[in-house]
């Protein structure tokens, strides 16, 4: 099979991997049969961010955040791009729209007045922005229709000399032009993009992606000419010393930044529990500090005990507390429909409703004190609006039985099932050195075999784990997840897009690492990314998600944890799941 390129950002990253998608056109078809939902289970919360006062927060003061690495660019459309490059970004960039709790999008009164999308079922469509016009970047200049051209022009994919990702949507526009003052852009469609909200967040500066040699310049915010437009600024920006150094922006129109400094330090994940004890840190995610902590000195014990220990000393830690959150992030158990035996449909769906995904949540999260929440949506995570299991859709004949049929046999005396001398025995790819990724190995591997089919956990590090199997094919089962997007149908379509035949009339596989896929699947996805009424996009995803299901490709397991640790005197500070710092909130506890 055919495997195209993968990006550094995608192969750098192990259990958050995902791929851009467009907006499509295509009338909506009937509504669908509701799906029966499964019995009544705990809900993921995604999010623990404690209610908090801007009255309460005190003036003054610098914060300490801590980093996986400083990246190399805050172009979050860069290949070189981390998720520390979109931290940093969203407080020094402006978005137009905020997500809230739930994923959906609301518009920043900082940066925008209005926004209004012609109604569903009106062509062309045609978003009205009205930006506040106090917005400016840090060389004074205000945000005008000529930084939504730039970033439009780069990231539509029209200039392959553009190295972008392209996020979905900016392909589907038409035209950008001013309207009725300087504060007035209007964004024509060429076809509905149910996504339109997520359009230009961060938006960046015409003068950083006017050109393809100003887009691919590194992009380390408020130095060497690169304008921001935040609350903070750049004051220092050291790769090196690991330091990012963010200060009030004197420019900044919107309620005064409660902190007076930023400082995000580098701060690898193993060291990041000491650093919170020597008072070195105030806000620190910690759940690969937790998760990959190393075994206790003279190798005593394994992974799943050394993230039990780690977690009670992150919970011990004096003037500190642990926020702990369902993350934006669907885990599944993906299966390899290229590889036999996993080509036949009845052992994918066999094996499909096999997988008990209570008893795999409750051993994943339980340990890390979440709710066993079950995912039961290949496309939603469990706090988004229209989240719906559609596990029961499944043909509840029995998974034994249809093994039976499929000519997989169980030995009297039980044990694991033969076909032709052949052993149901299935490699299962798990990140290396994950307390998570063991406790829902062994989940799945007790579970499964209790029908008949063994699996074979093979840990495999971080850097092998993209572009030495997923993409080569080289596994049956693998474990990891897939970034909950804003834009469900467009976000997750590349997960599940059909492998089209390439150059050569080899199959090319993209991100659908399941290598299954149907022309009706994709077809549900167009049709939901450019459906603009809100029930009837909700309803094209209950359909898609159906029939992902029946079609075997993947399990969704859970929604990963999400833990923070946070000084117990800062305000505004947790674990944000689908929403994001307000950056000009954080800061200390009035004395």
């Amino acid at each position: 099979m055919r495997v195209r390129q993968l990006t550094a950002a995608a192969a750098a990253l192990l259990l958050a991997v995902g791929g851009p998608a467009g907006c499509s056109g295509a009338p909506a078809p009937a509504r669908p049969p509701e799906p029966v939902p499964v019995s009544a289970a705990p809900t993921a919360v995604t999010g623990d961010l404690p209610p908090y006062d801007r009255a309460g927060i005190r003036e003054g003061g610098t914060l300490r955040w801590a980093l996986d690495a400083v990246p190399a660019t805050l172009n979050v459309h860069a290949p070189a791009a981390t998720a520390d490059s979109a931290l940093l970004a969203h407080a020094l960039y402006p978005s137009l729209f905020r997500p809230d709790r739930h994923g959906r999008p609301v518009p920043d009164p900082d940066y925008l007045e209005s926004a209004e999308s012609t109604p569903p079922g009106q062509l062309p469509q045609v978003v009205t922005y009205r930006l506040n016009p106090r917005a400016v970047w840090s060389d004074g200049t205000p945000l005008s229709v000529a930084d939504f051209t730039a970033q439009w022009a780069a990231l539509s994919g029209r200039d392959p000399a553009y190295t972008a990702a392209r996020p979905a949507g900016y392909d589907a526009i038409d035209s950008i032009t001013r309207g009725a003052d300087r504060s007035e852009v209007k964004v024509v469609f060429r076809r509905p993009c149910a996504g339109w909200q997520n359009l230009f967040g961060p938006l960046y500066p015409a003068v950083d992606t006017a050109t393809p040699a100003a887009f691919d310049r590194p992009l380390t915010g408020g130095t060497g000419g690169h304008p921001t437009a935040g609350p903070f600024t750049v004051s220092g920006y050291d790769a090196a010393g690991g330091r990012v150094t963010l200060v009030r922006d004197p420019l900044w129109w919107g309620e005064t930044p409660k902190a007076d400094r930023i400082d995000f330090l580098a701060t690898p994940a193993e060291r990041r529990l000491d650093a919170l004890d020597q008072d070195r840190l105030d806000i620190a995610p910690i759940t690969t500090a937790v998760d990959r902590a190393p075994a206790a000195p003279g190798g005593s014990g394994d992974a799943a005990d050394a993230a039990v220990r780690a977690l009670r000393r992150a919970e011990a830690l004096p003037g500190v507390t642990v926020h702990r959150a369902a993350a934006a992030s669907l885990t599944q158990l993906t299966l390899n429909a290229a590889r036999a035996p996993l080509t036949d449909p009845a052992v994918r769906q066999a094996l499909a409703r096999s997988v008990d995904r209570r008893r795999t949540a409750d051993a994943a999260l339980t340990p890390f004190g979440l709710a066993p929440a079950p995912l039961g949506s290949h496309l939603l995570a469990g706090d988004q609006d229209g989240y719906r299991d559609n596990g029961d859709v499944l043909d509840p004949v029995d998974a034994g039985r249809s093994l039976d049929r499929a000519g997989w046999k169980r030995p009297a005396s039980g044990g694991t099932r033969t076909k032709d001398g052949r052993a149901l025995v299935l490699t299962l790819l798990v990140p290396a050195d994950s307390a998570l990724a063991r406790r829902t190995a062994d989940a799945l591997t007790a579970g499964l075999a209790a029908v008949g089919i063994a699996l074979r956990p093979v840990p495999v590090p971080a850097e092998a784990f993209v572009p030495g199997h997923l993409a080569t094919g080289d596994y049956d089962l693998a474990l990891f997840a897939w970034p909950a997007g804003p834009d469900p149908a467009a976000d997750q379509r590349p997960v599940y897009a059909k492998p089209r035949p390439g150059p050569d009339g080899a199959p090319e596989t993209g991100g659908n690492y399941g290598r299954v896929g149907t022309e009706e699947i994709d077809r549900l996805l167009d049709r939901a990314a450019a459906e603009l009424d809100g029930a009837a996009r909700s309803a094209l995803l209950q359909e898609a998600d159906t029939r992902i299901w029946q079609l075997g490709h993947s399990v969704p397991l859970y929604q990963r944890p999400e833990l923070v640790a946070v000084r117990d005197d800062v305000a505004a500070a947790g674990a944000w799941g689908f929403t994001r710092p307000r950056f000009q909130d954080v800061g200390f506890l009035a004395r």
